[in-house]
């Protein structure tokens, strides 16, 4: 990938001008020389941890039940457990990517691994509340470095017209852990203790480690920098446009997804053994969609974005007004999951264009913003349940914010396009 832009007077921005359409752009640093089989293995260790990271976030929040009882708590007061693990991930994102610059991006995907097994492991063992607390909070401080840093790696080893293909194929690890890894861990959870659902994540927490050390190529040609250039990606209007796409567009998903069993059952009247089945969906629709996304993006990243943004404000609008038949409610679960992740892999991308030289910051702080969307998405749905306004208010409120999003998105694109040299 050529340096970058230089500033000439009166000369566009090359950066600002390409970087939303050009699918040919790199990661900076050479390009790499391995076989495809090398690649393929690679790619399927990073999305192993993706797998791990997205099964300890998520099973969580279908067995706050058993830790409330299990600790002599409360059921709201253990929900603090996910805000714990959510603060690890927006406080650890920023904070490693910066401090870790200098450090090899193969060396620091395997420590990342090992710290978030070491973290899972601890809330195994954790004997009381307090602890609990501590160590899902350090189990949260790699999942944003490691997916920003695998981004950068899978996007560096596909090369050009590839990127956005493999940044899908990254974070499918996420998707499929909504599909398999989920269920299977709050079964293990349900039927032999909570703990025993994140012991399951240790053991791949261990399996990636394995299989990092054995697939990760060297990555030499990945361009090091220094905590004080990645810093320098707060500094670029565009990083933060893209953020605040991220937080307001997937912020309507989560309003959706936090809801999404009362939805069901409450108003389309669905049995509660059917709403597994519905979930089941849900995380088939996002798996579609970081394939339909990778390729999207590979072709136009605004495009990828702008139309990800706009049917999900569709299907969420949909959903609010059709779910009462049962039929159109399960379709619409998976419709509404397909469209929003459709957005994952581009908004990756994106990051790590206009972030230039600080791109494992930028590509770091996408997850930051993603669990924020998901702190304000269930925020924002509970006031309108609160309000009295019902169980699809939610997926209401969700469409208004992705509309939100593509206004966000809107302006992102044409100020890139607009802006001059040095400015």
């Amino acid at each position: 990938m050529p340096d970058a832009p230089t500033t000439t007077s009166g000369a566009p921005d090359d950066l600002a001008l390409n970087v939303l359409d050009d699918a040919s752009s790199t990661v900076r640093g050479r390009p790499s020389t391995i076989s495809g089989r090398a690649r393929r293995l690679t790619i399927l260790a990073l999305a192993l941890g993706g797998f791990g990271i997205g099964t300890t976030e998520f099973v969580a929040m279908g067995l706050l039940p058993n830790i409330a009882g299990s600790l002599d708590v409360s059921e709201p007061t253990a929900g603090h457990v996910i805000s714990a693990y959510a603060l690890g991930v927006v406080v650890g994102a920023p904070l490693i990517a910066a401090l870790t610059a200098r450090m090899s991006r193969r060396t620091l995907l395997i420590a990342l691994m090992v710290a978030f097994t070491i973290g899972n492991l601890a809330t195994v063992l954790a004997p009381s509340y307090g602890l609990l607390l501590v160590a899902r909070f350090v189990a949260g401080l790699p999942h944003g470095a490691y997916f920003g840093v695998a981004a950068l790696v899978a996007a560096h080893l596909a090369g050009p017209g590839n990127r956005a293909k493999a940044v899908g194929q990254v974070m499918l690890g996420l998707s499929v852990a909504n599909v398999v890894g989920v269920p299977a861990a709050a079964w293990l959870g349900e039927t032999f203790g909570w703990r025993s659902a994140f012991a399951i994540v240790v053991v791949i927490g261990v399996a990636t480690v394995v299989a990092l050390v054995r697939a990760l190529p060297s990555l030499s040609g990945m361009t090091i920098t220094d905590p004080l250039t990645e810093l320098g990606a707060l500094k670029r209007s565009q990083v933060w446009f893209t953020l605040v796409i991220g937080v307001v567009g997937f912020g309507g998903m989560f309003a959706f997804y936090t809801y999404l069993n009362s939805a069901l059952t409450s108003v389309t009247g669905l049995s509660v053994s059917v709403v597994p089945f519905a979930l089941m969906l849900y995380g088939l629709g996002m798996v579609t969609g970081n394939f339909v996304g990778g390729y999207a993006a590979d072709r136009s990243v605004s495009i990828a974005i702008l139309a990800g943004l706009f049917t999900s404000a569709v299907t969420l609008a949909a959903f609010a007004v059709l779910a009462q038949n049962a039929w159109a409610a399960l379709i619409l679960t998976y419709f509404v999951a397909l469209t929003g992740s459709t957005m994952l892999p581009a908004l990756q991308t994106r990051l790590m264009d206009v972030a230039a030289d600080a791109q494992t910051l930028a590509a770091a702080l996408n997850h930051s913003a993603l669990n924020i969307a998901n702190a304000a998405g269930a925020f924002l749905g509970g006031v309108v349940v609160g309000a009295g306004w019902g169980f699809l208010s939610p997926s209401a409120i969700g469409a208004l914010l992705a509309v939100g999003g593509l206004a966000v998105a809107g302006v992102a694109i044409l100020t890139a396009r607009r802006r001059p040299a040095g400015a």
